[in-house]
């Protein structure tokens, strides 16, 4: 089972292309496997047989593990050397016995106390305590003074025997499991700063009713005119490589898509340069792909700058978090209508909130602020931003 994405740890064998004993060619597709993010055919590596085939359709397999053998024209597979580390660890950690929990008896009120802070119990109540993995400090001793005795610890023991088992939370998803690891060492490990602006979104409304390219998406306008920025804000679209900041040759938008159980980054390579109508051709693909589960590797590879839009969910204003390497990330809030003063008197505009993250190893507040301010002014005049290139 090969490795297809950072942190993967399984892969999921959805079907084979080929059947044992077939011959295969190199580059020919093998099967077909499902990781957190996307769906790829697998293709054959060598010129050969398929032989040995020791997983079939529908098994979760660890990342390095066996699953089939190409052999030349009348060769053996190898012997079956029993299961690999990566499952011989997973068989362990399923067999590894959990802690029993504390069997917690009658807390009416709190235990008698010795001088030194512990409870008081007879030797036969400890011994038996100890025996049955019972919590003596949350009993309550109805002997002399308080005391602990040996029939409160087996009153605890059978009240906890007779208690429903506490309800199992409900298990995570492989993507959504990678997601909450992948956000909270972002959140923790990036120094975050953020800035606000509202915009005025008369000119990218009105841009989109005449774009005449099958009614792109304000996403669409989004990234085709935050790509132009970026142009003349090279820090913008750089990384952080862990010691030194790398500048990016390639402007490529991520756009985040929620899946089943969490988001995905689909990239828009090179669009500074790419027209609108490329640019929401690409979109809508990716979207409809990665609803689907079938985003292959390079559909989510080397976004170096990311927009985030939840104004479809009604959604005002919010703070997205960096997608490292990245050095930012735009998020996007609705377009509705608001009071707000134009020369000095009050009018209604279609106003829109964007939120920029920036990571300040990058990138300082003077600078960010003046991308944004670009932006801001590039929005405001949407057909001359397009026209730059």
């Amino acid at each position: 089972m090969p490795a297809l994405e950072m942190a993967q740890e399984t892969g999921k064998l959805l079907a084979w292309r080929k059947q044992e004993g077939e011959t295969v060619t190199k580059g020919e597709p093998l099967l077909e496997i499902e990781t957190d993010k996307v769906v790829i055919d697998l293709e054959a590596p060598a010129d050969g047989v398929l032989a040995g085939v020791k997983q079939r359709d529908g098994a979760v397999v660890p990342v390095g593990e066996i699953i089939a053998w190409i052999v030349a024209p009348g060769e053996q597979p190898p012997a079956d050397s029993g299961p690999s580390a990566a499952s011989a660890r997973a068989t362990q950690e399923q067999a590894r016995p959990h802690s029993a929990p504390s069997a917690a008896g009658p807390a009416a009120a709190a235990p008698a106390m010795r001088p030194d802070g512990g409870p008081k119990i007879s030797p036969k109540a400890r011994r038996l305590a100890e025996e049955h993995g019972v919590d003596i400090t949350a009993i309550r001793g109805t002997g002399p003074g308080g005391t602990i005795s040996g029939e409160d610890v087996l009153a605890a023991v059978k009240q906890a025997a007779s208690a429903p088992p506490p309800p199992e939370a409900p298990a995570l998803s492989a993507i959504a499991r990678l997601m909450a690891e992948r956000t909270a060492q972002a959140w923790t490990t990036v120094p975050h700063f953020f800035l606000t602006r509202d915009v005025d979104a008369s000119a990218l409304i009105a841009a989109r009713d005449t774009a005449g390219v099958d009614r792109p998406t304000h996403t669409d306008l989004l990234v085709a005119i935050v790509a132009r920025v970026l142009k003349k804000h090279p820090k913008m679209n750089a990384s952080w490589t862990g010691s030194a900041i790398r500048m990016n040759p390639a402007i490529n938008i991520s756009i985040a898509i929620a899946v089943k159980d969490g988001v995905v980054g689909a990239v828009i390579p090179n669009a500074d340069s790419a027209d609108l109508k490329t640019i929401a051709a690409r979109r809508r693909d990716l979207a409809e792909r990665a609803k689907a589960g079938r985003l292959h590797p390079p559909d989510i590879e080397g976004g170096t700058f990311t927009i985030s839009n939840l104004g479809m969910y009604n959604i005002d204003a919010f703070q997205a978090i960096i997608t490292p390497p990245q050095a930012a990330i735009l998020a996007v809030g609705r377009i509705t209508d608001r009071v707000v003063p134009i020369n000095g008197q009050p009018a209604i505009r279609p106003m829109m909130t964007i939120t920029l993250s920036s990571d300040h190893r990058v990138v300082d507040g003077a600078q960010a602020a003046l991308f944004l301010n670009d932006v801001v002014e590039a929005f405001s005049r949407p057909s001359q931003s397009l026209s730059d290139i």
